[in-house]
Formats: C-alpha cells, structure tokens, sequence
C-alpha cells in the first residue's frame, strides 16, 4: 500500500502563510533543499489545494524555476496533481486532475493501488481537512526559524487529531522536519 503523506512549512509561531497570502518569508539552505529535491524520487503524484495550486502553477512552469531548481521544477512539472476544486475543473499546467467532490474516496483508491508514494504539498487548509479522516499516514512539518506576527493559521479547523512524532530532523539553515504519525482512534 502507498504511503500518503503532508509536507507543510510553518513561522515558529504557527502560520502556514503570511497576512498577504505569501511564503517570501521562507528560507532554505543546501540540506533542505536536497531533502526537498530527494521527495521527487519517492512520489508519483501530487496533491494540493487549489490555492496552493495556482501560486504554485505560477512559478513552476517558468524558465527562472528551471534555472533555479531543475529538479524540483521537473517532477512539479511532470508528475501527475490532483487538486480538490469546485471552481477549477481545467488548467494548462498539467498533468492534473481536479477533483469537486469525495477526495478521500480518490485519495483511498489511489492509496490502495500500485505506486510511489502521493504527498499533498502545501495546502494547510486541505491537510487540515484530511486529517480527521485517517487517509494520510504521515504529517511532514519544515519549522521556519522565523516569527510573522500574524498570518494564515496552521491547519486551521483540523480538530482534535492527535499525532504520535516519529522523527525530528535539524537543517543547518536553523529549520527543523517534525514528522508525525496521526494516530488512528480505534474506539
């Protein structure tokens, strides 16, 4: 069975955004960005909000994103996305799929078929939604070392879903990886 994990950013102070809507405020070093890049290898398809979506169809495509970061450029270009959307249902950034209605129930049909791992990227609020519904495994949170002061909230409306962490992993840039295991009620 695949494996479908989250991979978010967050400020040390719990936005997933900026006041405008923005990630400038991120930063990277040569570690992470190898971490980031490596992602590339263990996935097949990628799942975002349609928000997240449009900022990333944005940039992605671009000749300064190749000149940046051919390899995250490429498999964000090539591989297939599935995107929850009642507004979108086409785009030319492609391959992608939008999905209006019952994304758990494609999420669990991919999830159950052959193939490489599906990591939703970005997309807090999605994230937030999916967790309460036990379709994915692994949360992977990159810790900013930075304060915004205010923001959009870290998955905001997630509810009561508790985590067990699994591994902790420091970046030289002052950045940390937390990832969790959601934990699964069997009550």
């Amino acid at each position: 069975m695949r494996t479908v994990y989250a991979y978010l950013l967050v400020s040390l102070d719990g936005y997933h955004a900026d006041a405008d809507g923005g990630v400038d405020w991120f930063t990277t070093d040569d570690e992470l960005e190898r971490y980031s890049a490596a992602q590339g290898d263990a996935i097949d398809t990628i799942v975002m909000g349609r928000r997240t979506f449009e900022l990333m169809a944005s940039y992605w495509p671009t000749p300064e994103a190749y000149r940046d970061d051919p390899v995250v450029a490429g498999f964000m270009n090539d591989l297939p996305k599935i995107v929850p959307s009642r507004t979108l249902t086409a785009h030319p950034w492609g391959p992608t799929e939008f999905v209006a209605d019952d994304v758990v129930g494609r999420l669990r049909a991919l999830k159950s078929g052959p193939g490489k791992d599906v990591a939703v990227f970005g997309s807090s609020t999605l994230v937030a939604s999916l967790l309460p519904t036990g379709i994915l495994d692994e949360l992977r949170v990159v810790v900013q070392p930075v304060v915004l002061g205010s923001g959009r909230r870290f998955l905001d409306g997630a509810g009561g879903t508790a985590l067990e962490r699994i591994a902790v992993r420091e970046f030289a840039g002052g950045s940390t990886l937390l990832t969790y295991r959601p934990v699964v009620d069997q009550g």
